[in-house]
């Protein structure tokens, strides 16, 4: 496959990423038991760990389907 065709999918991607948040169905991202939050009065430090397990698994799936 040549690099215009991942183009093209990457771009699907990202509109049915930018759908999916406009319909607030990405609630859920970054709100996971795992997720840190660290909130000061000057310092905002946040680390998604569990969220970021979760896309990946999705993306791999997906990956794995895709390949087949």
């Amino acid at each position: 496959m040549n690099i215009g065709n991942w183009i093209i999918y990457a771009g699907l991607l990202l509109i049915i990423i930018g759908i999916a948040y406009k319909l607030n169905l990405l609630n859920w991202f970054g709100n996971l038991p795992g997720d840190i939050r660290y909130e000061n009065k000057h310092t905002r430090i946040y680390f998604p760990i569990v969220s970021m397990l979760v896309v990946s698994i999705i993306v791999s799936l997906i990956a794995g389907v895709i390949r087949r």
